[in-house]
């Protein structure tokens, strides 16, 4: 960090120091998801393929070594349904069902974390604001305005620092949830119809 860097967090005030713990926390977040989302990470496409390329009531034991060795999300979801493979359509439904919603929360890990950043930094730098206005007014009331220029300038730097401090950490942090929330809900979707079409396929001639 350069000096001018280090002048703007130290003239920031004490505010600066939450702040500061917001927006590492935030870009933790942001990378440990980033990787996490990786499309090939929550639906292996060699997965994808086998469960498109299953012919309709074929015994899916390739699929179950396929998906026994991997650790996707996809990979889970497809090992629940040929798990309860012996059980009515319905339940295994509703099994691979229970699998998704804790698949999403997986997903979803982190993300309120970033959505409190991005609702608390903005709140973090008015409140920065705030004092430095009231260090402002504290001076003026004790002195007057005549030799003021340093603690004016002091009460408007931690006044302004602040704000800009919070709006920095609260936009990127909102972009990526935002962006993070509707790649889940891709990814959801997309895995739910590969589920659809296997369920399909595995009781197409059962009568179960």
């Amino acid at each position: 960090m350069n000096w001018n860097a280090l002048d703007f967090f130290i003239q920031g005030g004490i505010f600066m120091i939450p702040l500061v713990a917001c927006s590492i926390v935030s870009l933790m977040i942001i990378i440990e998801r980033g990787v996490s989302l990786r499309r090939n990470r929550v639906i292996n496409p060699e997965v994808a393929t086998a469960i498109e390329a299953l012919a309709i009531g074929a015994q899916p034991q390739a699929l179950a070594g396929l998906v026994a060795k991997d650790p996707s999300s996809l990979s889970r979801l497809a090992g629940t349904a040929l798990q309860h493979l012996d059980e009515p359509r319905p339940a295994n439904v509703e099994a691979v069902q229970m699998q998704a919603r804790h698949e999403v929360v997986v997903l979803e890990r982190g993300l309120v974390v970033l959505e409190i950043i991005t609702g608390i930094a903005p709140l973090l730098g008015l409140l920065g604001t705030v004092s430095g206005l009231v260090h402002i007014f504290e001076d003026i009331g004790t002195a007057g305005l005549g030799d003021q220029g340093m603690g004016l300038a002091r009460g408007i730097s931690e006044a302004l620092n602040t704000t800009v401090a919070g709006l920095v950490i609260a936009i990127p942090s909102l972009i990526f949830w935002s962006y993070f929330s509707r790649k889940i809900e891709s990814l959801a979707a997309e895995m739910e119809a590969l589920m659809g079409e296997l369920i399909g396929k595995l009781y197409k001639f059962t009568g179960v």
